[in-house]
């Protein structure tokens, strides 16, 4: 029996950028990450969240526009070893005009018929509906506020999904 895939965000869920500029969340460790032109990126990680996701039962996998700079940046400061990503290639940022979000399409693409979850800050309904008439097996869409990103409350939904999905395979 294989686990089901947990797709993850990075600013969002592990660095809860709409946070108030001025004010670090508890727990939180700042980097500073130059992974695009321009300035460094101020970046808040909580390095507890990366032992937290392993234990939920997922095969964990980036879905985020870091793509495999997660790796570099984000894994050592959270506790994750190296992830495999989605490369969204040409549709990074691609708008579709039904309203879907850009990742959603490689996201279920790349699960191939697994169950996954899905952590991110930009879903939407349309979303919702294109994982249920275009993905095979249970999906979860999990929502987490860019304010304050991945709570308690956030790993325990994962946790319980994790076990109900397994259970639907």
């Amino acid at each position: 029996m294989s686990r089901p895939l947990l797709f993850l965000d990075v600013d969002g869920p592990l660095n809860p950028y709409a946070a108030k500029p001025e004010r670090r969340p508890e727990g939180y460790t700042t980097i500073r990450a130059s992974v695009r032109p321009g300035p460094p990126l101020r970046v808040w990680l909580n390095p507890s969240h990366g032992p937290a996701l392993l234990s939920l039962g997922y095969d964990l996998c980036w879905a985020t526009t870091w793509m495999d700079a997660a790796n570099h940046w984000i894994a050592p400061v959270v506790g994750l070893p190296e992830l495999p990503y989605v490369d969204f290639g040409q549709g990074l940022f691609a708008e579709r005009p039904d309203g879907v979000h850009w990742k959603t399409e490689a996201i279920v693409t790349y699960a191939a018929g697994r169950p996954f979850a899905w952590v991110d800050d930009e879903q939407s309904p349309a979303d919702t509906a294109y994982v249920a008439a275009e993905h095979p097996a249970p999906a979860l869409l999990h929502h987490v506020s860019p304010r304050i990103g991945l709570r308690d409350e956030d790993f325990a939904a994962l946790r319980d999904a994790a076990a109900g999905l397994v259970t639907r395979l």
